[in-house]
Formats: C-alpha cells, structure tokens, sequence
C-alpha cells in the first residue's frame, strides 16, 4: 500500500506579499529573560544578519528548518522508551485540567516543564531521574478526567493498561533510576533507562559489534550509529533508524523538508551533500553515512549550514549510538575572521603541541572554522544547546578530509547577556584582582577557547594503526573532551595567540585559566547533588583536569585550593607552570586516546573525574543559592513563518521572538509529533 505522507498545514500556510519580516532587535532592547524554574533559567536568543540573507538562502533556512523539528520525537524516544507516553499524558492533563490552582497540578506543571527542558524523564545533564512532586493518586485521578482523544493512545490500549505502563517509571525511585549509567563495575546497558539497547546485556552487546567489526578496515564505519540493539527470539539484531525502518513516520517528514531544500541549495556542492543525507534516511547505510559526512565537511562555500541527524554518542553508555540533534545556522562573517586564523594555523599548532611525535598527525587536512549563527535548535541541542561544535566524529574521516569547527555567537551572546550583574565572580573568585582579570578578558578567551578546543582540539593527533575508534568504550568521551579543552588550554597560553593578534597580550590567557579551574575544582559542583558522583562528560573531563593538575601543583603551587572564612577558593600562584602541567597531561592523555589504552583512561577518570566531596559540594550548593542563580540555561526558539504569493512562489519569512516556553512545546507536540 502507498502511504501519504501528511505534512501540518501549519508550516505551508500561504501570506500575502504585503507581509514583511521583522528587523533584527538591538541588544538593549532585546528581552532574553523567559522564565525560570527547578535549575534552569530559559532564556531566548537573536538571530542577527537573518533580514541580509537572499531569498533563496531564507527560503533554504525555512526548510531545514523544519526538517531539524521534524525529529524531536525520536530523541524522546531515545533518551527513554516511556518519554512519549509520558510527555503526551502530562501534556493532556496540562491543557485540560479543571483545576490549575491545586498544589498537586502546581508540582505536575513543574515536572513537565523539566520533561520539555531534557526531552524525557531524566535530567539532561546529570541523567539523574526527576522526582514528581505530586502524588501518584492525584496523577491517576486527572488522567482519567482527560478525554480519551486527548490522551493519544496506541492501538487497543485503554487508560489503565496507560497508567500500567507509565505510573512505576514515574513514582518508582528504583525503577529505571539514571539514563546513561556510567558507574565503574556495572552493567551499563542493563543498568541505563536510554533507549538504545533491549533484551541485551552489556557484555552480549560489545561481543555483537566485536564480531562484527572490521579490524583491517583503515575507513571503518560507525558501527551502531544508527540502530538499536534488541534481542528477538533470542536473536541479537540491529532495527536500523530509516525510513521503513524504527522511527520511519519521522524520518519521512524530515526527508520531505530535505527534499525541498536540496532544490533551493546554494551551490551543487551543497545539493550533494543534502541529497546524499536524504539517501542515508532512506536506506540507513553507514557508508552512505560517511559519503554524506565527506560531502558536508568539504562544503565551505554555503553561506547557510546545518546539522542534521544520527550525531554524538553521548548518551549511550557504550559511546556508539547516537541521539538526534539539528542546528541550522548561518556564517557570522566577521566573527569568522577570528576562527579562520586559527584553521590556517592548523599545522603550526600540531608541530608544536607538548605530544609524542609519533601521535601527531604528519599532514593536518581540511580543518575549517567558523562562527555562526543558529537559527533553529532543535533534537538534542535543544532547548539546551552546546556553544561549539566539531564534526564528523569520525577519526578517519578526519584525518583524511578534515573537519569542520563551529562557535555560536548568537548563544554566547544570550549567556553572556542573561548572566550580567549577578555576582557570581564577587562570590567564588578570590581576590579584585582575578574578578578584573575575568571581565576584562573573560569573554574573549571563553570564545577563543571554544574555538580552539573545536576547531583544533578535536581535529588534532591520531590513532596509531590498527587501534579501534572504540577502544575507550564508556570513558572515550570523558577522555576525548579533555584532549580537545587540554589543547586549547595549553596553547591560550601560547606567546604565538598575541603573535597572530588572537589575543591583545601576554596576561589575557589567565582570564580562561582562572575560570576554567574554579570551574572545573569548585563552581561546578553546584550541578551535583551532595553524595552523588559526576556522571556527566564534559563535567567529568572539567574535574578530571582540575584534580590531576591541582595533584601536580602539590609541590610547586602553580594552582591550589584556599580557605578563607570557612569558604574554599582557587588560587593560581604560577600561570606559566600551570600551563606546563596542562602540558604534561595533554601529553598523557593523547598517548591513551592514540593507543586505545582502556586501562589507563579508566584509572584517570574514575580516579581524578568522578569521585567529590560532599562537604565542598554542600558550600558550593550553598553559596550558588544565595546568588539565586540556575545553573542550567535552556532556550526558546524564534518562529519562523514563510511569505509566499499568491501562486505559492516563496517571496520572505517572517521571524517572531516571542512565544512562550510552555506555547512553544504544546506547539511543537501539535505539529512536529509523529511517533
């Protein structure tokens, strides 16, 4: 039977062409600020330049736009396989519910407004399960006030067999407890709520891909990028992410979009590389996926750019499948002055990074840097986002044709703007002296080493032959981030920075040396509840650092920890040591990426990256309160509508920065549902 594919009338509505867009807002006059609740501030972001862009490349944006929406139900699905269930009975009783003055509706307003922020039941950074704040009678009670129509469910389910399913993820504090598990001497898969695995154990699955693999195979694919692994008759099998295949309904749509913009692409360079993403979705071949991945990254010309699909494995805790995520975005030209210093100074850093000859890369190929402007998060980046972005992940890839390397102004800026006049350097810095240091050049060496860690980090050193991509399994994350923040630490520090006018002077690299290791010994901690671990990669790779080098400094004191009326502090006595021990470490740590040492990259991390004080962690907390500050910033997206003629020919968008964070998500449960 042919199916039809339904497209929401909502994305293709025709406007008169007497319809104009809006202009850019200034900063001052932009109101970031939506709301706050739990940890998390929601703020939104500008999209400055967008009115320069041509016709054609708005009309581009438009449809990659859409496609990037059209797969949000997936990473629910992924991060946990009750998340839609779930999501859509909150949002049922949410819209209908007689009573919105109750403190049990209150509490139940509040969890869903976290399921929105982490697309699912777990805490997007810790992994941690929410706790429900209202009572498991109550919620049972409204979902059978909800008309049945409204609650969306699947084939002959009834309302109790609904509140069967869903009632133990939700209440029960054992069940399912942590989305990636990454506990040392566990079952990780058994032990992880994440949807990439069913039916099977930690070990069945590495002996699946270790059959599997190719060893010899010098352009190795991503094994188990794409694909779920689940057990059938005690069978073990791979159901592939495609179209015809698991998520199928989504994928379809998002071709459907990929289509139209491959018809409006910039250049043919760029019509190739969205053709070839359309052929992946459609037969969800990893070959394919790679030809698609050379195509992108040889892409340099387009103005307008874009991720889309299968991408980072960091929710799988086994570092291989890959959850949903989509950035759309344009060049920010003159920011990308900056970054393009950097990339055409590729080689120069390579020869001269503090790592064993024998790991650096010979000949660095087609490393690319821009600063850009997103125009739409969307999947895993969204509503929280990354600031940077390095792809393809692949070390082949990137050895052979190079990578490209992305900072997000326009989300720095909202950060930056958000964060204004909060105290929080008067609280955890030590002195006057680190508070001015900070904000003379804090934003600028922030940027530059997110630039840095993307654009070189990532793309430097290599494998050594015959070693598997894989061989760090749960700790390859942890380790890969920390090479990446490890190299542009080390070379902030560089005389060659102010030599290439990256940097005014020989004093602005400290701004990001102080930061970075209050960050990564103190600040953070306000993340973590007291008695728990770190769990999460980039905090593990932060800590890691922080500890190894502070374990370093015991002798010298380029770096160490003070107290001063019962409140800890980090001091740096000697910048220039710090950076030979930022120095020493990168060298260790790319010897164990470049080896696929296990062995040594499990010792590092569990015993530098994961382990914290509780009674420091208590301060922290503390301390973070009185600020009234939330640690977690996520975003709302702008709304873009399309101006069309009377004939259908595109002519404009219009772009809208102000729905709500609550209007947002009912609004994209409504049109981008699919699953």
């Amino acid at each position: 039977m042919k199916k039809t594919l339904i497209i929401t009338m909502a994305a293709i509505t025709l406007f008169s062409c007497a319809e104009k867009p809006l202009k850019t807002p200034s900063i001052e006059e932009f109101n970031y600020k939506v709301e706050e609740f739990a940890d998390l501030g929601i703020l939104r972001y500008r999209v400055p330049d967008i009115e320069q862009l041509t016709t054609q490349q708005k009309e581009l944006l438009y449809y990659l736009t859409e496609a990037a929406l059209q797969g949000r139900d997936i990473l629910y699905d992924q991060n946990g396989k009750y998340n839609l269930a779930i999501r859509r009975t909150l949002e049922a009783i949410y819209t209908t519910a007689a009573d919105k003055s109750s403190e049990d509706f209150k509490a139940l307003e509040l969890y869903l407004k976290e399921v929105w922020v982490s697309n699912g039941i777990y805490h997007h950074y810790s992994g941690d399960k929410f706790t429900p704040h209202f009572s498991q009678s109550y919620f049972e009670n409204a979902v059978k006030k909800v008309p049945v129509e409204n609650l969306k469910l699947k084939g002959n389910q009834t309302v109790d067999a609904l509140l069967a399913e869903i009632t133990p993820i939700i209440f029960d504090p054992n069940f399912l407890t942590k989305k990636t598990n990454q506990a040392a001497n566990e079952d990780l898969v058994l032990t992880s709520a994440g949807n990439y695995y069913d039916g099977v154990t930690q070990a069945e699955a590495e002996a699946f891909y270790a059959k599997i693999k190719d060893t010899t195979d010098l352009q190795p694919i991503s094994y188990g990028l794409n694909s779920k692994l689940v057990k059938v008759n005690g069978e073990i099998k791979e159901d592939i992410y495609k179209v015809g295949g698991l998520y199928s309904a989504s994928l379809e749509k998002v071709v459907y979009w990929l289509e139209k913009a491959a018809k409006v692409a910039e250049n043919d360079a760029q019509k190739a590389a969205i053709e070839k993403l359309i052929e992946f979705n459609k037969t969800g071949d990893l070959k394919t996926f790679d030809t698609y991945a050379i195509l992108w990254v040889k892409d340099l010309n387009s103005q307008i750019d874009f991720i889309n699909g299968f991408t980072e494995s960091y929710g799988d805790p086994l570092g291989m499948k890959a959850s949903w995520e989509s950035i759309v975005n344009f060049k920010n030209i003159e920011a990308t002055k900056r970054t393009e210093i950097i990339s055409n100074n590729a080689q120069w850093f390579e020869q001269n990074s503090p790592i064993d000859n024998q790991f650096r890369k010979e000949e660095v190929k087609g490393v690319s840097a821009k600063v850009i402007t997103a125009a739409i998060l969307a999947g895993d980046c969204y509503p929280t986002t990354p600031i940077g972005v390095n792809l393809p992940n692949s070390n082949w890839i990137r050895a052979a044709h190079g990578s490209k390397s992305v900072t997000i102004d326009n989300i720095v800026e909202a950060y930056d703007e958000a964060a204004k006049g909060n105290g929080f350097s008067k609280e955890f810095y030590w002195s006057d002296a680190e508070i001015a240091l900070v904000e003379k050049y804090g934003t600028l060496t922030s940027n530059l080493h997110t630039d840095m860690h993307e654009c070189l980090g990532h793309a430097s050193g290599k494998l050594l032959a015959g070693v598997d991509p894989d061989a760090l399994k749960a700790y390859g994350s942890t380790i890969e981030e920390g090479r990446a923040d490890l190299f542009a630490l080390y070379f902030l520090g560089d005389k060659k920075m102010v030599e290439l006018g990256l940097l005014p002077d020989n004093e602005a690299f400290k701004a990001e040396y102080y930061s970075y290791f209050a960050n990564g010994l103190l600040t953070q901690l306000t993340r973590i509840v007291p008695g728990n671990n770190i769990e999460e990669a980039h905090m593990r790779n932060r800590q890691l650092i922080a500890n190894w080098v502070l374990e370093k400094s015991k002798d010298d004191r380029a770096v160490e920890i003070k107290v001063r009326d019962n409140e800890h502090f980090v001091v740096v006595n000697d910048y220039e040591l710090l950076r030979t021990h930022i120095g020493e470490l990168l060298a260790l740590i790319q010897k164990i990426k470049s080896t696929g040492d296990f062995a040594a990259a499990q010792n590092l991390v569990e015993n530098y990256g994961v382990k914290v004080d509780k009674a420091i962690n208590e301060e922290i907390r503390d301390r973070y309160k009185e600020l009234n500050i939330r640690p977690y910033k996520g975003f709302v997206n702008p709304i873009y509508t399309p101006i069309f003629d009377k004939k259908g020919k595109f002519l404009d968008l219009k772009i809208d920065y102000t729905e709500g964070y609550a209007e947002q998500h009912l609004r994209y449960s409504r049109d981008y549902s699919s699953l």
